[in-house]
């Protein structure tokens, strides 16, 4: 039956917890609390102020499945492909502007370094949700 399923694990609802703070709290800081507008100055379509809400709600729905992600491997499956839409974007975005990085550690530090690593920790959520997303459509 659908909803019969194991107890979830506290070491993976950690990990589903520390999704959403990796997505709240990466926003917070990288745009200063959303006062800052130099993430969406290199890429505006993914890091406009409507864009970082966004992720700061995708951050709320990662956590807000922590207890119950067994149930839901379709959705925890989602949550896979989000994250690999932003490594995609991210491997795009160096592709054209890896060059601009030391100019831009000059200019603006904290931009830099989100650029220079925030698809890298997409990647392994994206890892993170396809492997429980599986395990949890098995064990259904």
């Amino acid at each position: 039956m659908y909803f019969q399923s194991r107890d979830p694990s506290p070491a993976v609802s950690r990990g589903f917890l520390l999704a959403g703070a990796y997505n709240i709290g990466g926003v917070l800081l990288f745009s200063q609390g959303l006062t800052s507008s130099t993430l969406a100055t290199q890429d505006p379509q993914a890091f406009s102020t409507l864009g970082l809400l966004a992720i700061m709600l995708w951050g709320c729905a990662y956590a807000s499945v922590a207890r119950v992600y067994p149930r839901l491997p379709g959705l925890v499956l989602v949550f896979a492909l989000e994250k690999l839409l932003y490594t995609g974007n991210w491997l795009l975005w160096l592709d054209t502007h890896a060059h601009r990085l030391p100019s831009l550690f000059a200019e603006a530090p904290l931009t830099a370094v989100f650029y220079g690593i925030y698809g890298a920790g997409d990647l392994l959520f994206a890892i993170f949700f396809v492997l429980i997303g599986i395990r949890a459509w098995r064990n259904n």
